[in-house]
């Protein structure tokens, strides 16, 4: 089959697109009062390699590559190819009825071998549409699973404050953020938050080996004062992306490890934002080689191309699955869609081809981390870190310390990263922190263009933040 010529560039009639997402769409996770005062969203209508363009003709560097997805860039047609080709085999069939298709089957496997390269027990995979999903997964499939092994009462779960797991009911009490708590009654009951390794927040000027030891403790301690026997699992991501870009120190995820395996609780690593290649591996946990006994993802898994999401499952859990036997009565209408597995499979080939998680991890991680270096001078700078291509810049009122500017805690983030749109630049605003995770496919120069921007921001923002 022969996938139709790649379409021309259409014209979009600005006012009335306006117009209408004024007058009936309510975008993600809005402020709709202040959506309308602003006069709507800015409407994206195209994008190529990793740079975006809206409706009236402005061009930006995405620097989050679309939502922490994007990782092969925009504007590969061998993805819309693979997508057209399945469709018209296939374009759609469930995985319920005792059925499945090829596409999923294959994607099953292929993930498998990849996180089999840090955990061979981790052998299957169950697929969903979103990280939310995937997560809520884990949620029922964790409690089923010790409901099964004959301990009914394992139904806590350990998470962190300031962790981010989804928007669903069950993902959002996972997630230890309390402004989403605030709405809708959450989080529901058998969920604990404890501290988060976020060493320049909360653990500033201590050592750092010390620090990811001490906040690792307060797992343990939870664990105790919950009863080792009420307690199903402990769930993170490997770097905490929508809370901040959080980086452990190495000495965390070792004694996190240590502390789940020493009381038989299920370890869980959710790599929504870190799977397939953001911190120069294919999933984030093996940067400290530690093992999970699930692991979630989303986003990378087909560059945000088609929503898919899956879930790897270790052995032993599908073990106690067979051994028992009866419906684990969980499932999506599009878990495993055949064209969003197509699409994920060949978005996969693209990164083994292109070598974009070797390049990313001795390339253009350490081309950002010496980038980011350049800011550590700015008066406004607190801290400049990164990981792989994923980073976080610190706004600080005094250099030397981690103190927020009073008359805009929480909101120098947004100031900076407005200022950065502005110029250019799409970057995140997260409380006083400008957050970044470029497409894979970045060059070096568009990196130091990431930066500059960066800098000419906060040059601008200074003399706005310090009035306030």
């Amino acid at each position: 089959m022969n996938a139709p010529a790649k379409p021309t560039l259409r014209n979009y009639d600005m006012a009335e697109l306006k117009k209408l997402d004024m007058a009936h769409h309510l975008p993600a996770q809005s402020d709709y009062k202040l959506q309308h005062e602003l006069g709507g969203s800015r409407i994206i209508t195209r994008a190529e390699g990793c740079v975006i363009t809206d409706a009236e003709g402005k061009s930006l560097l995405d620097g989050m590559a679309g939502l922490w997805c994007v990782n092969v860039g925009y504007g590969r047609e061998e993805l819309a190819r693979v997508a057209y080709e399945q469709m018209l085999e296939l374009p759609y069939y469930n995985t319920f009825f005792k059925t499945a298709t090829p596409p999923p089957v294959r994607l099953a496997a292929k993930i498998a071998e990849k996180l089999q390269q840090s955990n061979p027990d981790l052998t299957h995979v169950f697929f969903n549409s979103s990280g939310s999903e995937a997560n809520d997964t884990i949620f029922r499939l964790v409690r089923y699973y010790w409901e099964l092994k004959g301990e009914p009462k394992r139904t806590v779960f350990i998470s962190r404050k300031n962790a981010y797991h989804g928007s669903t009911v069950a993902g959002a009490s996972l997630g230890g953020m309390t402004f989403m708590h605030a709405q809708g009654g959450l989080p529901i009951p058998g969920i604990e938050h404890v501290d988060q390794p976020y060493p320049f927040g909360e653990g500033f000027g201590e050592d750092p080996a010390a620090f990811g030891e001490r906040v690792a403790q307060t797992i343990e301690d939870r664990i105790l004062a919950v009863g080792p026997e009420n307690v199903a699992a402990f769930i993170g991501e490997p770097v905490q992306g929508a809370g901040g870009v959080i980086i452990p120190p190495d000495s965390y995820w070792p004694k996190v490890e240590a502390i789940c395996r020493k009381y038989g609780i299920l370890l869980i690593a959710d790599e929504v934002i870190c799977g397939f290649g953001r911190l120069g591996h294919w999933f984030g946990h093996q940067q400290w080689g530690i093992k999970p006994d699930l692991v979630a993802m989303a986003k990378g898994l087909s560059s945000g191309y088609l929503p898919i999401s899956a879930v790897g499952v270790s052995k032993k859990i599908v073990d106690v699955l067979i051994e028992k036997g009866g419906d684990f009565v969980h499932g999506y209408t599009y878990s495993g869609h055949p064209t969003c597995a197509a699409v994920a499979l060949a978005n996969i080939e693209i990164m083994e081809n292109e070598n974009l998680i070797e390049r990313t991890r001795t390339v253009t991680g350490p081309y950002l981390a010496k980038a980011l270096k350049r800011l550590d001078a700015h008066p406004l700078v607190g801290e400049a870190r990164s990981l792989g291509l994923i980073g976080a810049v610190e706004i600080v009122s005094e250099k030397g310390t981690n103190k927020r500017f009073k008359g805009a805690e929480g909101t120098a983030g947004p100031i900076v990263r407005d200022l950065c749109i502005k110029n250019g630049l799409m970057v995140r605003g997260i409380r006083d922190s400008i957050v970044m995770c470029p497409p894979l496919i970045i060059t070096e120069a568009e990196i130091d263009q990431l930066v500059d921007t960066i800098e000419k921001s906060l040059n601008e923002a200074e003399p706005v933040l310090r009035a306030l």
